[in-house]
């Protein structure tokens, strides 16, 4: 406990120490809050975060809208191809909304499919640009389509578990419809929906790739990474990113107080299950038709990125669908300096953290339900943590870590330094990534624990077997296709790691994949090809790691995603 409680200390809890301290910092080394004030009194920092905060309210509005209606067809419904069309529910989680952001320009800009169809059917007469005025429109769209399955996951686990007694006695009640929703379900749904929702609002609050990739350089994220120029010597970039830390906080906790609360008495997991109404008939078709539809719209950004993966370079421009398809591309662009180099890199780094995970995973799940130590609630909090931190000011964090003793001295420089003339930030990258994906590998070894009960350990001790032994043959074989599951969504999840990669790899050499794709979508030539080339092979590694994790956790897996 003490070990685990040490690394969380100095790597996930100092670096937001030292970020908060920058910012409250004055010259002369003592406190003052007037770098913070200064933020909100500058009207070019107080416009980021304003707009920052309206996409985040516009996307996890969106997301609910999207969801709630989903969830309630998925657990309260059968309807015909649904076996076939709820794991396609899933498929927006496959792409980063960064990533996602070269098929909307594709299918959405300008010169893209829908305007060019819309022009030659004749219902436009002027091209149809939804990346106008910024780029805030297509910034909501891309960030809701990517994120609402967290919400989806969260509300679909949540309804499986309200008992149907209590909708029954309000019916028996003479309660109607609107009734039985706002009075038991919404009340009910509402620590799940919470869950679901905080993930999505604290992501497309504190999310830099997107923006990046619509040059959207009005939000507080870009102004947070256009800072790090002036790290070193101004508090600047300090006091943004504690007052986009502190707004993260304080819209959680005060959220978790009032929406996160659970009904006293009322959150029982059912006994039975509510019987799924059978959709038969025309109201069937149209619900099978209704997911289709809305299937094939999520899937928009992924489309785009394949279709201009496999287009020749300059092959689709001004056209419905690429000129011609070159599926070589594909293989062309591993072979690419820079991809193959950042592809390298991410493998690297993503299996040193999944080898972090899976070792600190199972021991901080192992305490957390196979003892009764004090402090097993904090350590749980401290685990599930990064999920609810931006991954941005985590990010931050880091650097400032890095210019900080012990890193800066001439022992420890070489191994952690992020701005200096020879950088090498490999095992803060590795560091990083490792806290930022360690909550999937906790929850899922907890869940793995909590279902095999203790009774064949205890046995085991009962035989003189000591604990290494009963932890070797009985505890990991028992749990280990849930530690499978977390090191799974892990290690895929780190390969397109967005805000560490950004942030903390300043030259090509030491470019991760997501890095590169940025790096190459800005490059004229061939650049924004391979970059969609590499996001269609990100997107098939994160389809076969969320199938196989589904496959192991089954409804579980929104619990992941819980912050």
């Amino acid at each position: 406990m003490g070990a685990v409680m040490a690394l969380f200390g100095i790597f996930l809890i100092l670096p937001l120490i030292l970020t908060l301290s920058g910012g409250f910092e004055s010259k002369e080394g003592g406190f003052t809050a007037f770098h913070i004030f200064e933020v909100f009194r500058d009207p070019l920092l107080r416009a980021g975060l304003v707009n920052s905060l309206w996409i985040a309210i516009a996307v996890t509005s969106l997301c609910l809208v999207i969801s709630l209606p989903l969830a309630f067809l998925e657990a309260r419904t059968k309807y015909p191809g649904q076996g076939l069309l709820s794991p396609l529910l899933l498929l927006p989680l496959i792409l980063p909304p960064f990533v996602g952001a070269i098929g909307f320009r594709h299918i959405f800009g300008r010169t893209g499919s829908l305007s060019v169809l819309l022009q030659d059917w004749g219902i436009i007469s002027q091209p149809l640009d939804l990346l106008a005025d910024g780029g805030w429109t297509a910034v909501v769209l891309v960030e809701a389509l990517h994120l609402y399955p967290i919400v989806f996951l969260n509300a679909t686990a949540a309804l499986a578990n309200i008992d149907p007694a209590l909708e029954e006695a309000a019916q028996s009640c003479s309660a109607g419809p609107w009734a039985r929703f706002r009075r038991i379900l919404l009340p009910l749904l509402r620590p799940g929906l919470f869950a679901g929702c905080t993930i999505v609002f604290i992501w497309s609050f504190t999310e830099l790739g997107t923006p990046l990739m619509f040059d959207m350089r009005e939000v507080t994220s870009v102004q947070i990474f256009d800072g790090l120029k002036e790290v070193a010597s101004s508090p600047r970039p300090y006091a943004l990113a504690s007052v986009m830390l502190g707004i993260s906080m304080l819209l959680y906790l005060g959220g978790r107080r009032i929406l996160g609360r659970e009904i006293a008495g009322g959150w029982t997991k059912s006994a039975r299950g509510s019987e799924p109404r059978i959709l038969r008939g025309p109201t069937g078709i149209l619900a099978t038709i209704a997911v289709i539809g809305f299937v094939i719209f999520a899937a928009m950004p992924h489309i785009g990125v394949l279709l201009a993966a496999a287009a020749p370079v300059g092959g689709w421009y001004e056209s419905i669908l690429p000129e011609s398809l070159a599926l070589g591309n594909l293989t062309e662009a591993l072979q690419h300096p820079t991809a193959s180099t950042s592809i390298r890199n991410s493998l690297g780094l993503a299996a040193g953290a999944t080898m972090i995970d899976v070792i600190l995973g199972f021991g901080i799940a192992w305490l957390i339900v196979r003892t009764t130590l004090p402090g097993r609630q904090i350590l749980d909090a401290l685990s599930m943590l990064p999920l609810a931190v931006p991954g941005l000011v985590m990010a931050f964090g880091f650097v400032a870590l890095s210019l900080r003793w012990p890193f800066n001295t001439p022992q420890l420089e070489p191994f952690f330094d992020i701005l200096g003339g020879e950088p090498n930030p490999i095992p803060l990258l590795v560091i990083a990534y490792a806290v930022r994906r360690l909550p999937y590998v906790v929850r899922s070894a907890a869940a793995g624990l909590q279902q095999t009960g203790g009774e064949l350990e205890e046995a085991a001790f009962g035989l003189g077997a000591s604990q290494i032994t009963v932890t070797r043959l009985i505890t990991l074989p028992l749990i280990a296709a849930n530690l499978a599951a977390g090191a799974l969504l892990a290690f895929a999840f780190a390969m397109l790691e967005v805000s560490d990669s950004i942030v903390l790899a300043q030259r090509e050499a030491h470019y991760p994949v997501t890095k590169a794709i940025a790096a190459l979508s800005e490059r004229l030539g061939d650049g924004p090809s391979v970059a969609a080339a590499m996001g269609a092979w990100g997107m098939l590694l994160l389809a076969l790691a969320l199938f196989m994790a589904s496959r192991i956790l089954g409804n579980r897996l929104g619990a992941i995603f819980r912050a």
